[in-house]
C-alpha cells in the first residue's frame, strides 16, 4: 500500500533528499494592515540558530508531501505565530516572489549551506494576537520604515533581508 498522507522525512532521509533534489518551501511576511489595506507594520521572528547565533527571519517552512500549498503556508503561520494569529492567506496563490535558495554562496542573494530550496514568498495580513512557538524567541513588529533599515537588514541571514526588502517593494515602499 502507497503511503499518501503528509508527513516527515527521518532526518537521515531530509539529508538524503536535500543532496539529490531541490526542496519546496514556503515563506510568509506577517504584516498588520490598517483599514485601507496600507501595511503599518512588518512582524519579524528573533531565533537561535544551531550555532548560537540570534538573528530576525520570516515564517517559513518545508511543504509536505500530499500537501497543497496553502495548508503549508497555514500550517507554518500557526506553528510560529500561535494559533489566534488569524492570518489572512491571499485569495491568490501567486507569490510576490519565488526565491531559489542555494549552497553555494552568491548564485542568488539567497543561500542555505544545507541544500537547495525554492521557496514561494508571500506577503500575510494576521489581525489576531501573535505569540511565537517552537524555536522562535520573540516575535517583534517593525515599520515598514524600521524593517528596511541597515541595523535590521544585517540581522537576517541568508538573503531573508533581501526578500523583506521584494516584500516591501511590492507592498509599495520603495526602500
Amino acid at each position: 500500500m502507497t503511503e499518501t498522507t503528509p508527513g516527515w522525512l527521518t532526518s537521515d532521509e531530509l539529508e538524503s533528499a536535500r543532496a539529490r533534489m531541490p526542496i519546496l518551501y514556503v515563506e510568509a511576511v506577517p504584516v498588520r494592515v490598517d483599514d485601507s489595506g496600507e501595511v503599518t507594520s512588518i512582524g519579524l521572528l528573533l531565533r537561535i540558530g544551531p550555532d548560537g547565533t540570534v538573528s530576525r527571519t520570516l515564517v517559513s517552512g518545508r511543504v509536505l508531501h500530499h500537501e497543497r500549498v496553502r495548508d503549508a503556508l497555514l500550517r507554518h503561520l500557526e506553528k510560529d505565530l500561535g494559533p489566534v494569529a488569524l492570518p489572512r492567506v491571499p485569495a491568490s496563490l501567486q507569490p510576490f516572489t519565488v526565491a531559489e535558495y542555494f549552497p553555494t554562496a552568491g548564485i542568488t542573494p539567497y543561500h542555505d549551506p544545507r541544500q537547495h530550496a525554492v521557496s514561494l514568498a508571500y506577503i500575510v495580513p494576521v489581525t489576531g494576537d501573535c505569540r511565537p512557538r517552537q524555536d522562535a524567541l520573540d516575535l517583534v513588529w517593525f515599520s515598514p520604515q524600521e524593517a528596511a533599515s541597515p541595523a535590521v537588514q544585517s540581522e537576517m541571514p541568508g538573503g531573508h533581508g533581501v526578500l523583506l526588502k521584494q516584500a516591501l517593494a511590492h507592498v509599495g515602499y520603495g526602500y
